[in-house]
């Protein structure tokens, strides 16, 4: 038996490592920082055919069972390709599709499933209604908030209230009341006034929760990505910027600050894949299922917020301009950190839940 169990596990970690380099073949590591600067600002903010390409590599469809044209994976592999992405800090807006796969094949909506899992039509979850909120009201008529590259949506999934559920209508992007502003990282966030839209199907409040659950730990994976990588280029730098005749990386008080970024990256490292292993496991109680998803996502804001922070300092004054690309790093942390829940509210629901999972 434990030799089938170690077999297993073998296996599934080549099963991310071949998700990672698949994930690095069309977004390297490091990144093509001449393509997110050229995609900055400019509707929609993102690249339509590198999105299409992440349909049809089935990055989308990940988490959507094989019976739904999914590949039917965990959250493990989801992670590994999401820490990819923020690692070249790809604009494309993976979670978000992801999101509204799972909530697609939820209902069983075999059309806009299929367009959106091959990367054809973006589909992205309008849920939001206040800053700061992890929560789904399903309010008819409130305005849906913070729709990162809404620009690029043929169609809305809106959440509406219906008894003890939720109804997802679609609404599509043509004749929608929407509302799009610049975000920090050259991307947009949208703010929709919902009308109406065909319905297909209600689910479980929780299920939208457990969906919302999962694109917060994808999200902690993509900003440990960010940061990783933003570490990785301050090293470099380190090494290679002269003063006083040597490298300032040889100067013990810098090494000091470039220890401790690495061992908050390891520690968030730690807590994002302890999370996906506690959602891959069948038969996790909620309760713990959603404490860990908020110590991973809660860490991993704090996380990528020091490290970004950190490496401009230590790229000295020219990290805080513009042209240069460690400031890139910054950028995408802050639009990022709070998305899905700020780290404030996912401390509070982690000490709520683990104290639930105690009881």
């Amino acid at each position: 038996m434990s030799a089938a169990l170690d077999q297993a596990a073998e296996e599934r970690a080549e099963s991310i490592r071949m998700i990672r380099d698949s994930a690095a073949g069309l977004a390297p590591r490091g990144g093509d920082r001449k393509r997110i600067r050229a995609l900055r600002f400019e509707a929609p903010g993102f690249d339509a055919g590198v999105l299409r390409q992440m349909g049809e590599q089935g990055w989308i469809g990940l988490r959507v069972p094989e019976e739904r044209g999914g590949a039917g994976l965990g959250m493990s592999e989801f992670c590994a390709v999401a820490e990819e992405l923020g690692a070249a800090l790809a604009p494309e807006p993976l979670v978000g599709a992801a999101l509204s796969a799972r909530l697609l094949s939820a209902v069983g909506a075999e059309a806009p499933l299929a367009r959106l899992l091959s990367g054809e039509a973006l589909v992205l979850t309008a849920w939001q209604e206040a800053a700061g909120r992890l929560d789904v009201p399903g309010t008819a008529d409130a305005p849906r908030l913070f729709i990162g590259q809404a620009g690029g949506a043929e169609a809305f999934l809106v959440p509406v209230r219906e008894g003890d559920g939720l109804s997802l209508r679609l609404q599509p992007r043509a004749g929608a009341d929407l509302t799009l502003e610049k975000t920090q990282d050259g991307g947009f966030f949208g703010t929709l006034r919902p009308s109406g839209g065909e319905s297909l199907g209600t689910v479980a409040v929780a299920e939208v929760e457990d969906a919302l659950d999962e694109a917060a730990l994808g999200t902690a994976a993509y900003l440990l990505g960010v940061a990783d990588q933003a570490f990785t280029v301050t090293l470099d730098y380190l090494r290679t910027r002269q003063q006083f005749g040597k490298p300032i990386g040889s100067f013990q008080a810098l090494q000091h600050r470039a220890a401790d970024l690495k061992i908050q990256l390891a520690l968030t490292r730690a807590s994002i894949e302890s999370a996906a292993a506690t959602l891959d496991r069948e038969g996790s109680p909620r309760a713990a299922r959603r404490a860990a998803i908020s110590r991973a996502k809660a860490r991993a804001s704090d996380t990528a917020m020091l490290v970004t922070k950190q490496s401009i300092q230590l790229h000295g004054g020219i990290g805080y301009t513009d042209e240069a690309d460690i400031s890139l790093y910054l950028r995408k942390t802050m639009v990022l950190f709070n998305q899905f829940g700020p780290a404030a509210l996912h401390r509070r629901r982690f000490a709520a839940e683990a104290r639930e999972e105690e009881a």
